[in-house]
């Protein structure tokens, strides 16, 4: 049997307006400290979130998510997060704030592949149902 190591993970959810509370689930960040594992995955369904705010930004949206899997990745580009260690990065991503991007609560896991839980939060909280 694989040896399996904790995992924390939060839903990065669209926010169109704070003070409906209404979201969309568009994406999964995860942290696995043992297995030094941070990665971000996402996925934007923009009919769906047009049904909750027609008037959104959907390019800028779609490029702050790519930023935040890119800061996840390490990409010089994304900018100076990208210099903090991967913990430390996590910690910022799933902060809580109230602007149109947030996370959900943290919440944690056993996993023996970081990456392949990744891909199995994101089918299950992210994409449509089949």
């Amino acid at each position: 049997m694989a040896e399996l190591d904790v995992f924390e993970y939060a839903v990065v959810r669209v926010v169109p307006r704070v003070d409906r509370a209404e979201f969309l689930n568009a994406g999964v960040v995860l942290w696995c400290r043992a297995r030094e594992h941070l990665q971000a995955r996402t996925a934007l369904d923009t009919a769906r979130l047009r049904a909750l705010g027609a008037d959104l930004d959907v390019e800028a949206l779609t490029r702050h998510l790519r930023a935040l899997e890119a800061v996840c990745a390490g990409d010089p580009a994304a900018g100076a997060a990208t210099s903090e260690a991967k913990g430390a990065r996590f910690r910022w991503l799933v902060a809580p704030r109230s602007t149109v991007l947030q996370t959900s609560p943290v919440h944690c896991g056993l996993t023996a592949d970081p990456a392949a839980e990744v891909t199995r939060l994101l089918e299950a909280l992210v994409l449509p149902l089949r």
